[in-house]
């Protein structure tokens, strides 16, 4: 299982700088979790001990409001890590994590990565880096929850980065309510908008899936 791990932290962009050497003793305080449909990795309030690496299947991290409604925070999917920052601040986990589906995931230790981050200042740099990307990416997320409307968050989740529209479908990762509760949503509220949009012309559903008939089209509406 060493060896198998090894390989896997290879292909991780965060240590692929790293030598053998290193990621060997890496290996050493990281394991393999893996978790059925439902199950949940940690609870609100769980100390952390290290990060999590998605290899398989689909995390949410959600918490619950005061009256017991659900707020998803993330959804995420392969190649994805998440717990960095609570692990270096070291405070309880401010939200919960369950999978969606069936997941395979790393479990890299803390105690690991606190030594490499003094022995190596490059291991350190793409830490920060990758920190850094998650606050951009929480900055321009509440920018879009705090300044759109139902309807530009929901083209927006639709047109994802895609700067030149070469979108042409979207697989939900999750259902409906969930995915609406990530964009800060209504189930009703996300059904509404998709009902809209495909009276418009711009989008067919069919189950999960969303084509994206006219995505010039959606792409000014998103912007009016």
């Amino acid at each position: 299982m060493s060896g198998e791990i090894i390989d896997i932290l290879a292909g991780i962009p965060l240590f692929q700088q790293l030598d053998p050497r290193h990621l060997e003793e890496i290996a050493a305080g990281t394991r393999v979790v893996e978790l059925a449909r439902g199950e949940i990795l940690f609870h609100k309030g769980d100390r952390p001990t290290g990060f999590h690496c998605v290899l398989e299947g689909q995390i949410k991290l959600a918490m619950l409001s005061e009256d017991g409604a659900e707020k998803v925070l993330e959804l995420l999917g392969p190649g994805r890590t998440f717990g960095e920052a609570v692990m270096f601040l070291d405070r309880p986990y401010p939200a919960y994590a369950q999978a969606l589906r069936a997941s395979r995931l790393l479990h890299v230790g803390r105690c690991a990565v606190l030594r490499h981050i003094e022995d190596d200042p490059a291991f350190a740099r793409a830490l920060l880096s990758g920190l850094a990307q998650r606050l951009h990416h929480l900055v321009r997320e509440v920018e879009d929850l705090t300044l759109h409307s139902a309807t530009q968050r929901v083209i927006g989740y639709l047109l994802g980065d895609e700067p030149d529209g070469g979108r042409h479908s979207v697989r939900l990762p999750a259902s409906k309510a969930v995915v609406a509760s990530r964009l800060n949503l209504t189930p009703e509220t996300f059904s509404r908008v998709l009902h809209e949009l495909g009276a418009r012309g711009l989008v067919t559903v069919e189950g999960r899936t969303v084509h994206l008939r006219d995505v010039e089209g959606l792409r000014r509406l998103g912007h009016c």
